[in-house]
């Protein structure tokens, strides 16, 4: 394969990742939700959206798969644990989220398909906050 065709298909796959990620920034605005961030970066890794709704702060991943189900396996381990570290640092960096009840949500779009929202989808006795 060459250069240019790899950088076209990742420039493709960039942009289906941000219309993914505003699907669900509008679908989690639809549920109450106020969005903080988008692509947040932060020394430990990149949070896709971060919303908050009450005293919740939700760190979500989005994934975009041919179903609804591959998009559901999609985060490995790894990426759980980037996650949890990345959501850590944001809240102990902004004075505005300390005392927040930090989760780590889920969005799974696939074609054709209403997006699915799973909050604190990984929650292996991770909880931050008050």
């Amino acid at each position: 394969m060459t250069a240019g065709v790899r950088q076209a298909r990742g420039a493709a796959a960039r942009k289906l990742g941000r219309r993914a990620e505003v699907l669900a920034a509008l679908w989690l605005m639809a549920k109450g939700y106020r969005i903080l961030g988008f692509r947040l970066a932060t020394p430990l890794g990149e949070i896709d959206l971060l919303a908050q709704r009450g005293r919740v702060l939700a760190v979500v991943e989005v994934k975009q798969r041919a179903t609804i189900e591959d998009a559901l396996d999609a985060v490995t381990p790894t990426q759980r644990d980037r996650l949890r570290r990345a959501a850590a640092h944001l809240s102990a960096h902004r004075a505005g989220l300390r005392d927040l009840l930090v989760r780590l949500d889920l969005i799974a779009l696939a074609p054709g398909r209403p997006p699915r929202h799973l909050p604190d989808a990984w929650p292996d006795g991770f909880r931050m906050g008050a």
